[in-house]
């Protein structure tokens, strides 16, 4: 079957949930570890996607606040990648202009993973061509938290009134607030749900599912995501009308939204 044609709208950020790992190791027969190194390969095909469509952020979701939770051993096995992907990739990340940063409670990285972290990101801090952000030991209630957290503290220091605390100024504090919210999120594996991911951030992000597992993704695979993206309208709240006049297919982002608009 050919690929579908390339849409005219392209997303701005993609944030990805790369599920199916364990899975994929399984039905082989082989341990989950050999499904997530498997799964590496799948996060260079995304990237060189990316790259090639003029995409400007990417977000994965590699390793939630929950997944320290999981046996011993796959956590070990994961973080053992974890480092050595650190180790190998970035400087190739580097040489084709990618940014690389982490969010997430890092402080429960062991301190040679945090060096490594730290490391890349003032590296290629400098980089324009993609913007790559690691939720690593992320959760989407935990970011919320941490926001309330710092403007609980500025209302406690004086520097802040509780009455002038708004969507905007919440929005600041949370992670990703320098880079415009995600336009469409993938979740491969075939669930059907956003697990703790980005939850304040995707708000009107249109969402995309598929039965494929993480090593299994192909270029096929986001060009049937990004032209399903490209024939939606994205209305943000508002009519049909309002967001494009002539009602023609496909609709898209109103040049400016105040920051307290809500869809009923």
């Amino acid at each position: 079957m050919s690929a579908p044609p390339a849409p005219e709208r392209v997303p701005r950020h993609l944030a990805v949930i790369m599920d199916g790992n364990g899975r994929w190791a399984e039905r082989r027969r082989r341990p989950r570890a050999i499904g997530h190194r498997a799964g590496a390969r799948a996060v260079n095909l995304c990237i060189d996607y990316c790259l090639q469509r003029g995409i400007e952020a990417l977000t994965l979701f590699a390793f939630s606040s929950e997944n320290w939770g999981r046996p011993e051993d796959e956590v070990g096995a994961l973080m053992k990648l974890f480092l050595n992907a650190l180790e190998r990739e970035v400087d190739e990340l580097h040489r084709r202009g990618v940014r690389l940063r982490f969010i997430g409670e890092r402080e429960r990285f062991a301190p040679e993973i945090l060096a490594r972290m730290r490391d890349a990101e003032t590296r290629t801090a400098g980089n324009r061509a993609l913007h790559l952000v690691v939720a690593a030991s992320y959760g989407g209630r935990q970011d919320i938290a941490f926001a309330a957290r710092a403007l609980a503290e500025d209302v406690a220091a004086g520097r802040l009134r509780p009455e002038q605390i708004d969507e905007a100024m919440v929005g600041r504090r949370m992670a990703l607030a320098d880079l415009p919210p995600p336009d469409l999120f993938i979740r491969t594996g075939g669930d059907h749900r956003i697990s703790n991911f980005l939850l304040w951030q995707l708000a009107y992000t249109e969402l995309w599912f598929t039965e494929a597992l993480w090593p299994d993704l192909d270029v096929a695979t986001l060009d049937l995501a990004l032209a399903d993206f490209a024939g939606r309208e994205r209305r943000f709240g508002l009519t049909s009308a309002q967001v494009d006049p002539s009602n023609s297919a496909g609709g898209g982002t109103p040049p400016s939204l105040p920051a307290d608009r809500t869809d009923p």
